[in-house]
């Protein structure tokens, strides 16, 4: 049997409607908040940014092209 290599997960993305969260779980992945993000403060709920939803296909697609999600 192979053994099958497991992916790490960097983001989980939490669509409630109107705000979507971005969880992010690595390292790689707080970097990338940090680099290309600009958040305030209100926007953080624990280690969870929360964006309009509006602005969240962008964000998603910034995580694609850095291959994140």
């Amino acid at each position: 049997m192979k053994a099958q290599k497991q992916q790490r997960k960097h983001f989980s993305v939490i669509d409630q409607g109107t705000m979507v969260g971005f969880y992010p779980h690595s390292d790689e992945a707080k970097q990338f908040i940090e680099e290309n993000v600009q958040a305030e403060s209100w926007q953080w709920l624990g280690p969870i940014l929360w964006v309009d939803h509006r602005m969240a296909c962008d964000l998603y697609t910034g995580l694609q092209q850095a291959g994140l999600v």
